[in-house]
């Protein structure tokens, strides 16, 4: 199952355990079984003197395996073979059951600790689903730190029929005591910020106890980390307040046309990112989400960022690199019929509409990247374009012409998604040339069409254009005096990772500027 360099690299990890892991395997005559066999035993044989498996075990899901540190009532559980994105959790439960300490701030753990009830939690994951290594290893250190803390981690394809029978149509799904708990990328901060109700007023104090930074970026994306080194290397105290540190690029699965670097996936490039800037001793406020900005009043003096949780951070000069996120169609059913059939993460959701009828709204290269894709894995790909043509790359477009299981509707607008049963069953679009109505039988529509900047919390602070991008100069100035901007909430052209990295880095130096001569 594993090759030899695979191998090799386990071999090398599982050198890091040291205290003893027992593995009890419930299996059954299938095929996955054999693999998951073949795994375990594969496992047990790189360090057998601390890893011991048993196959007697009485689970009703077949093939599966619990894992739990010698003598202690810890309960973690697979579901399913845990490789492609996954394996990499797999290998991070053996070394966090093992003993070896995992890369968490002390207090996140300490919080883990503290949780007390029943918490029962089950995950559903795919194993092409680039966002759901976070919450499958978020979940998996709470169960190995917290003996109250229960995780089953459930691969979707081997459990369909769980799969029908809570209607799951978007990974991951986590469920909690049996009721849904959220679906979509979550980090370990914010499920144990979901627990611990009085986690928000800890935080906010915290936030506001800090001292004025020289710099402050908010947002963490390519744009926000180029920042926060550039300024750091000045020697100057910097912060950086992201809801999400790494921002869209953790939602990219490839990254092919960043220079100097041949290819890497989004979560990969986002942990280099924060490695980076972590490196220069920034301090990383996660989490944190910007409600308001507060301007100067005097020359000199210090801008000030309220946080949702009620927090404030003061600094001498703000760089806003919030960023940007997926646009919504806003047409009837697309709210209601969310994680329900309305997807917006081909790779993480596709895999669920295997052999199913689908429809990707937009004709950009997002837009038929994601058809191309849905189109070996669906029954049927049908891609509605408002305009004219599709504005993807022509070698895109190519591809996807010569797919025999797409169709493509140009000038066409999306009226409608339609649905019964809590889930979606059609979509609705006009021809917008005969203006006559169309409906398409299907279970499943992914939206790409584009993005809108995260700036709402900006107006009537900062200058917006009509698209609510933030008006900026050549050096990355605002209207304000000491606030700066860089990256996709801008209204630089062209929103790229390496555009965003270069404006960052700009807006820094600017701040810098600003800041020797004020």
């Amino acid at each position: 199952m594993l090759d030899d360099t695979l191998k090799s690299q386990l071999g090398a990890y599982l050198e890091r355990v040291t205290l003893p892991i027992e593995i009890v395997a419930s299996l059954g005559n299938d095929d996955n079984s054999v693999q998951m066999r073949d795994l375990l035993q594969t496992i047990q044989g790189l360090r057998s003197d601390k890893i011991t498996v048993r196959y007697d075990g009485q689970d009703a899901r077949k093939p599966s395996f619990s894992l739990k540190r010698t003598g202690t009532e810890t309960a973690l559980h697979f579901a399913g073979l845990p490789l492609g994105h996954e394996f990499t959790s797999l290998v991070l439960a053996l070394l966090w059951t093992g003993g070896h300490p995992p890369k968490v701030e002390q207090d996140v753990i300490d919080q883990i600790k503290g949780l007390d009830g029943d918490f029962n939690f089950e995950v559903y994951m795919s194993l092409t689903c680039h966002n759901c290594p976070d919450v499958v290893q978020a979940l998996s250190l709470m169960a190995i730190q917290n003996s109250k803390i229960k995780t089953t981690v459930i691969e979707g394809g081997a459990f369909q029929d769980e799969i029908n029978a809570r209607e799951i149509m978007a990974v991951p799904s986590v469920y909690l005591n049996g009721t849904l708990f959220g679906n979509g990328r979550m980090l370990v901060e914010e499920i144990v910020a979901k627990l611990d109700t009085g986690s928000a007023a800890k935080e906010a104090t915290k936030m506001s106890a800090k001292d004025p930074f020289d710099v402050l970026i908010v947002g963490g994306g390519p744009a926000g980390a180029a920042a926060a080194v550039y300024a750091a290397r000045k020697g100057i105290r910097v912060g950086v307040a992201a809801e999400r540190f790494g921002g869209q690029t953790n939602d990219t699965l490839a990254i092919e046309n960043y220079i100097s670097v041949m290819e890497t996936d989004g979560p990969k490039f986002a942990a280099a990112l924060e490695q980076q800037t972590r490196s220069y001793g920034v301090d990383i406020m996660n989490l944190q989400r910007a409600d308001k900005l507060i301007p100067a009043t005097q020359p000199g003096g210090l801008t000030e960022v309220v946080l949702s949780n009620g927090g404030t951070l003061k600094a001498k000069t703000v760089i806003l690199s919030t960023g940007a996120r997926w646009r919504n169609v806003n047409v009837p059913g697309e709210a209601e019929y969310k994680n329900k059939g309305v997807a917006y993460c081909p790779h993480c959701d596709g895999p669920l509409f295997k052999g199913k009828n689908t429809a990707v709204i937009g004709g950009g290269n997002s837009g038929v990247e994601a058809a191309i894709d849905l189109a070996g894995l669906v029954a049927h790909v049908t891609l509605v374009e408002f305009a004219e043509q599709l504005k993807a790359d022509a070698v895109l477009v190519n591809k996807l012409q010569s797919l025999p299981n797409v169709t493509i509707h140009t000038n066409a607008q999306t009226t409608e998604i339609t649905g019964a049963d809590g889930k979606v069953n059609g979509l609705k679009f006009k021809d917008r040339a005969s203006s006559e109505e169309h409906t398409v039988a299907l279970e499943g529509v992914f939206v790409q069409i584009g993005l809108v900047p995260n700036t709402e919390w900006l107006k009537g602070t900062v200058e917006l254009s009509k698209f609510g991008e933030i008006v900026v100069d050549d050096r990355g100035d605002t209207n304000v005096p000491g606030v700066f901007a860089a990256g996709d909430c801008t209204t630089v052209p062209y929103k790229q990772i390496v555009i965003a990295a270069g404006d960052g880095s700009k807006a820094a130096l600017s701040a810098f500027d600003h800041l020797i001569r004020h």
